[in-house]
């Protein structure tokens, strides 16, 4: 398989610290999401793990931002935050017809991201797998497990994410246990190990090393990597490092 794509961000756009750093001073903050997706190639949206929104809040989104730019969703937390996960179903729906594909061809990966107390229940997890659609109309629909405990470790797990062809976040923080490298179709990574000291939230070695691994990961499927928390107000210099040492420029408005 040929090079894939690699896209790389942050999580959300509206983050006070980020108008003193990575906006422009002045700029309208109804043009924050408009800049950051020319900047950017790829942002994760948090908001829709927390809330429910409607399809013109997802054309809006899509109509803000150049071809080409992606966007993930957070999906909706009354789907995973729930003792029975087989119960799911209803929310599961509820989020997936809130509009998502309304954002056309900038919908990328849904991540589903359970409670760092939720253990790896084999029976329960795959009837929540079975009741992901694939499809969603025209759209297929990619669904990334951000699996937060240490039991999801396990071979069992990984066998039922194959089989349902869903993919498994990587991550570098210290709190949330990880596979040692992404699991799945796509390469999902969310580092959240900046640190305020550097310029970039990473040393220059340690972001030339995420870049060898991102190509590495391309080499065979489409990558996301995602500067999401640490020291959250070097996100877009992180984001921007990594993209410029891929080759990358950003996009004129």
């Amino acid at each position: 398989m040929g090079k894939q794509a690699i896209r790389v961000g942050v999580g959300g756009w509206t983050f006070e610290p980020w108008r003193d750093n990575f906006y422009p001073k002045g700029l309208a903050h109804a043009r924050e999401l408009a800049y950051a997706s020319r900047q950017l190639s790829a942002i994760e949206i948090n908001g829709t793990y927390y809330s429910s929104f409607k399809p013109e809040h997802f054309r809006k989104w899509a109509g803000e931002t150049p071809e080409g730019f992606v966007f993930s969703l957070k999906a909706s937390r009354f789907a995973t935050n729930r003792k029975r996960l087989a119960e799911a179903g209803d929310s599961i729906r509820r989020f997936v017809d809130s509009g998502i594909t309304e954002l056309g061809s900038r919908l990328g990966p849904v991540v589903w991201q359970f409670m760092p107390t939720k253990a790896f229940d084999a029976e329960d997890f795959e009837a929540f797998l079975a009741l992901l659609p694939k499809k969603e109309g025209s759209h297929a629909l990619r669904h990334v497990m951000d699996v937060r405990h240490a039991s999801f470790l396990c071979d069992e797990y990984r066998q039922l994410a194959r089989r349902y062809g869903v993919s498994t976040v990587f991550t570098d923080a210290d709190k949330f246990p990880s596979f040692d490298e992404p699991e799945g179709g796509v390469a999902y990574a969310r580092l959240m190990m900046a640190d305020a000291k550097y310029k970039a939230g990473y040393a220059p070695a340690a972001l030339d090393d995420w870049t060898r691994r991102a190509q590495g990961w391309a080499a065979q499927r489409e990558t996301f990597v995602y500067f999401i928390n640490g020291a959250k107000e070097k996100a877009p210099a992180a984001a921007g490092a990594l993209l410029e040492r891929l080759g990358w420029s950003p996009a004129a408005e």
